[in-house]
């Protein structure tokens, strides 16, 4: 199990740590103070990490990559030669290791327990509906405002106050959407849809001094869930990425540093289970969210111990299946959870270890066909790269 390095070495610690490099030091409570990280066994004492220092630099640029983890990318160095040649440091992306998750992360510099992003589809306190935190849906034609769902300032909204501009370069179909307003308020959305569009407006938004420029690519993840990581496809748009990073590179202007992450990596499925037609499996429960690689259940009243003992005996010996307790008191969130988010995190909390998919069909058709998914605490799901690029 790798619990995230919360406190230096995970994803929600690299936002501060860019806008330290551009002299932001205002002591802004969106960006806390490094704090001991979560054990990285369930049996191991925790240890203080390190603050994450970048060098000063008078323009940062972020390229975020969708799906790009360490362990994928050093094991097809040969299709990337530009990624695998760069000065790289290792990071956790958090628990869940999942998109909405780490872009929450991203934009507020704040764990997972702090930010209440928990996780792709979580039930809403008092409602017995789930929200998709992604597509920014629930049923019955219900809404969700994005300052209440997620009410942390972001660190877009910090450098704003500093005197910076921070740019977004992303396609326009996510401008302006409810995840958008929840992760990136404070940011300019510069709507960039080929990648030529995307590499010419950051190379035109990396002009301003300071700049904070963050450009994201997502068919990396899309071609691992539709084909498999490590398939023709995702080899194909691993290059794209190369590329497209190197591209970035060489139009950087004087004092400017390039920074590639992603949010996530990814697993193969080998086996799935449908949780919804597995009869020990569906006693109890009143709803099930989360995703394949981390599910979050929701027991229906009085039931938690009993879906907690019939989940542990269906995966023993392929998933860590804890309660919601014994899940915050891991770490697996942060070093806390606020109490306003505990109820979003499920009565039971799955999370498979071994290649298995935990589907659920009727309530997501498409995921249960994926090939490759991710969510988990496996080094291939959590370890994501952080290169660098400076002039």
């Amino acid at each position: 199990m790798l619990v995230p390095g919360y406190g230096g070495g995970s994803l929600a610690d690299l936002p501060g740590a860019l806008l330290a490099a551009l002299g932001v030091h205002d002591g802004d409570s969106s960006v806390p103070e490094p704090v001991p990280s979560a054990p990285t066994t369930p049996n191991e004492p925790g240890t203080p990490n390190s603050p994450l220092v970048l060098a000063p630099a008078e323009r940062v640029c972020l390229f975020l990559v969708d799906g790009l983890g360490a362990e994928l990318l050093r094991a097809h160095a040969e299709a990337a030669p530009f990624l695998s040649g760069l000065s790289s440091r290792t990071l956790t992306a958090g628990f869940p290791a999942t998109t909405v998750t780490s872009l929450c992360s991203l934009g507020t510099g704040l764990p997972p327990g702090e930010h209440g992003m928990l996780g792709l589809t979580l039930a809403v306190p008092g409602t017995g509906h789930l929200f998709n935190c992604l597509r920014w849906t629930m049923p019955d034609g219900l809404t969700m405002d994005p300052e209440q769902w997620q009410p942390a300032p972001t660190v877009y909204q910090r450098a704003a106050r500093a005197g910076i501009e921070p740019a977004y370069v992303a396609p326009a179909e996510f401008e302006g959407t409810g995840l958008t307003r929840a992760v990136y308020r404070g940011v300019r959305y510069v709507a960039a849809d080929t990648v030529d569009e995307r590499v010419a407006r950051t190379h035109q938004a990396m002009r301003e001094r300071p700049a904070h420029v963050t450009v994201y690519y997502g068919d990396l993840d899309s071609a691992g869930h539709l084909a498999g990581w490590g398939s023709e496809e995702w080899l194909r748009q691993l290059a794209i990425v190369d590329d497209m990073a190197q591209r970035l590179a060489e139009g950087l202007p004087p004092g400017a540093a390039l920074y590639i992450t992603a949010d996530h990596g990814m697993v193969n499925a080998t086996e799935k289970v449908d949780a919804e037609t597995t009869p020990e499996l569906a006693e109890g429960v009143a709803l099930i969210g989360g995703e394949a690689r981390a599910r979050h259940i929701y027991a229906e009243p009085g039931a938690a111990p009993h879906v907690l003992e019939a989940w542990r005996e269906v995966f023993q010996g392929k998933a860590w299946v804890v309660s919601r307790q014994e899940a915050v008191e891991s770490g697996w969130f942060g070093p806390r959870v606020r109490e306003a988010w505990l109820e979003r995190i499920g009565d039971v909390v799955a999370v498979p270890y071994t290649g298995l998919a935990i589907i659920a069909p009727s309530a997501n058709p498409i995921e249960a066909l994926f090939t490759g998914y991710h969510g988990s605490m496996t080094p291939a799901e959590q370890n994501i790269p952080l290169l660098e690029v400076r002039t």
